[in-house]
């Protein structure tokens, strides 16, 4: 498996004004295999990147001597798949249909994607979906973005976050299993997922359905005050790394710590090297 850094948590990067090439050289020289690059609809990576400029982005990566692993966006998070508003759930398939194509161009083949959401923490004035349209609205819209992502060859990794939607793995295995498509699997995170579950259970039912991970570590203090540095929550990596070698995960293992502080890029290096080197 391969350490990799995302572009979230360098300087600049949740802002979406981070160069990517600065970012992609300061996850080199810290150590890490690869990076995740982010797109939005605004910012140095958008749905509107043309090939040209992918391919640049890809010289530049070969140039450093860095693997992009992934592309991760959070689009869906302000534009959700959810919605009440028919108009703001074609939005997201558009821009996703688009923003696939754009990480084929970046030379991988996932994208992680935030499937809507029953209610979002971090907007405490957003609607509450009831659940059981939620899940309704989200087959719809993945089934509208399975061809386009068969088509280009990129999977949607649908990742496990705070959206109050998909909280137990068999909840997840079954609804990626219901596309019956080898382009839909899961981005697990290992930090999301403490707070109402087991991270090494996860992994075990979700198995080869897992096409990326994030690793960033978890206090039990139920509120997002508990996301914390590595090695200073309560994730059991040790348990996370055996589960991953009992389904022969041997992919990207990519540091998600936000948001920027001076130092904290420096650390997660450390200890990502320290856990999975």
């Amino acid at each position: 498996m391969k350490i990799g850094a995302s572009y979230w948590m360098f300087e600049g990067g949740l802002e979406a004004k981070k160069p990517i090439a600065e970012a992609m050289q300061e996850a080199k020289d810290l150590g890490f295999d690869s990076i995740e690059l982010a797109i939005a609809s605004e910012g140095v990576l958008t749905h509107e990147t043309t090939e040209q400029e992918c391919k640049d982005i890809v010289a530049t990566a070969e140039k450093i001597g860095i693997e992009i692993s992934s592309v991760a966006s959070g689009e869906s998070w302000g534009c959700s798949p959810t919605s009440n508003d028919p108009a703001e759930r074609e939005k997201i398939v558009e821009f996703t249909k688009k923003a696939l194509q754009v990480t084929k161009w970046l030379g991988t083949d996932a994208y992680l994607f935030v499937p809507g959401a029953v209610h979002v923490f971090f907007l405490p004035e957003g609607d509450v979906i009831p659940y059981d349209i939620a899940y309704d609205r989200a087959k719809e819209v993945v089934a509208k973005l399975v061809p386009t992502a068969e088509q280009v060859g990129v999977t949607i990794a649908i990742e496990n976050v705070w959206n109050k939607f998909l909280l137990s793995p068999l909840e997840m295995r079954d609804f990626i299993d219901s596309f019956d498509s080898n382009r839909v699997g899961c981005y697990f995170d290992v930090g999301n997922v403490l707070l109402t579950g087991y991270p090494d259970q996860w992994i075990k039912i979700l198995g080869d359905r897992i096409a990326r991970v994030h690793i960033k570590d978890y206090k039990m203090v139920g509120t997002a005050e508990g996301f914390v540095d590595m090695c200073e929550g309560d994730v059991d990596f040790e348990s996370v790394k055996k589960a991953l070698g009992e389904i022969g995960y041997d992919s990207y293992l990519t540091a998600e710590m936000l948001p920027y502080e001076p130092g904290r890029p420096e650390k997660t290096a450390d200890a990502m090297k320290k856990l999975f080197k």
